[in-house]
């Protein structure tokens, strides 16, 4: 099984050896030497990612995605590769479903996503913790492109003034969870992107300046 081939401890390369972690007991995590490519899983995991305990204390993160956009899966088994080094993360396509698991084993999904825990996410608290803040605001646009990736899109609004008909494009946030909504808005707010809430579960950027800016490191899935 893929969890028996997971890299030594020595190995990990975001680790300061002076002592352990209590959580997965590896040498403690020196998580501010993660690559760019944390903050956009962050925001791919808090979507639509799911942690799993197995065997010998080895826990397998999925990904679902949309098999509809290929660049977008090959960005995220990438970012996976990045953050965990090792094997490569498996594609395991779904029987009779348009949607696409990514998943990889490792003893340090719980250390890298400390929200993981029983139940759905939006019954139970997210927040993320110092050093994860820290990695979000040094770089919100990866960490906006992860959550709208996986709980966003693109579309373009068609609106009639009179006769004619305009079409306008936007984004569109949607999740369960309070707080992940609010983490998505905090984001924003760190890049001056105006958002509203629409409703119970979505947030919307429609203005023209702001689509423009979300543009810049999103655009339309692929």
């Amino acid at each position: 099984m893929s969890w028996r081939h997971e890299r030594r401890w020595e190995q990990w390369p975001y680790a300061v050896y002076s002592n352990s972690c209590q959580v997965c007991g590896a040498p403690r995590h020196n998580f501010d030497a993660l690559p760019q490519a944390y903050a956009y899983l962050l925001g791919m995991y808090l979507g639509d990612g799911h942690i799993i305990e197995c065997p010998k204390k080895v826990y397998r993160l999925t990904i679902a995605m949309d098999a509809r956009y290929p660049e977008m899966i090959g960005e995220c088994s990438r970012a996976i590769a990045m953050v965990a080094p090792g094997a490569h993360p498996r594609i395991q396509p779904q029987k009779s479903s348009r949607w696409v698991f990514v998943i990889k084993y490792s003893r340090r999904w719980p250390c890298l996503f400390p929200q993981h825990g029983p139940g759905r996410k939006h019954e139970r608290p997210i927040i993320l913790s110092s050093w994860q803040r820290a990695l979000v605001s040094r770089d919100p646009e990866r960490f906006l492109r992860g959550l709208i990736h996986s709980d966003g899109c693109r579309f373009t609004n068609p609106i009639r003034h009179g006769d004619k008909l305009y079409r306008y494009p936007r984004y569109n946030f949607s999740n369960a969870s309070a707080d992940i909504r609010g983490l998505f808005c905090d984001a924003c707010d760190l890049l001056d992107i105006e958002w509203r809430v629409m409703n119970a579960r979505n947030i919307s950027v429609a203005r023209r300046a702001s689509v423009a800016r979300l543009d810049e490191f999103v655009g339309p899935k692929r």
